[in-house]
């Protein structure tokens, strides 16, 4: 009976050690979304660059988006600047611009793409009308822009 004893307590422990590595090598796989921080660390420039941009409010609609249906764009409040009239930021499902109208025309101030979409086309201008258009899984966003008056708006694509 010893010698079964023995086989018996090695036999577990061999499980145990068994399972334990099952569990860590979980883990491992699952990584950051147990314990990290979602969406990443962000810098203190990124913190306040954020805190900085005016907050969207709704706007009038445009964009295309074939699978996910049609997204709103929305425009922040109105912030002049110094070589400008109005600059206002819009966003879709694919992504957010800002833009701003001045003498030449309406001209994109920056753009940033969606988590999981991309840049595909921009016209930046300064000219009557500009445009940037993301793509990505759920399908593509296009945002085309003109000043009406001295503000930027976003018009359905001709």
């Amino acid at each position: 009976m010893g010698r079964r004893s023995i086989l018996v307590a090695t036999g577990w422990v061999a499980t145990a050690a068994v399972a334990t590595l099952i569990g860590l090598g979980a883990i491992r796989l699952v990584g950051e979304s147990i314990t990290g921080t979602p969406g990443g660390v962000r810098s203190e420039a990124e913190i306040e660059r954020a805190l900085a941009s005016p907050e969207p409010v709704p706007a009038g609609t445009t964009g295309t988006a074939p699978t996910a249906g049609p997204a709103a764009p929305t425009a922040g409040p109105a912030a002049p600047t110094a070589s400008s009239g109005v600059r206002r930021g819009f966003a879709t499902g694919g992504g957010t611009a800002v833009a701003e109208c001045g003498a030449g025309g309406v001209r994109l101030v920056s753009w940033a793409p969606a988590q999981g979409y991309r840049v595909r086309d921009v016209d930046r201008g300064p000219d009557d009308d500009v445009e940037v258009k993301f793509e990505g899984p759920a399908g593509e966003y296009e945002l085309k822009l003109r000043c009406i008056g001295s503000e930027p708006v976003a018009v359905a694509d001709d």
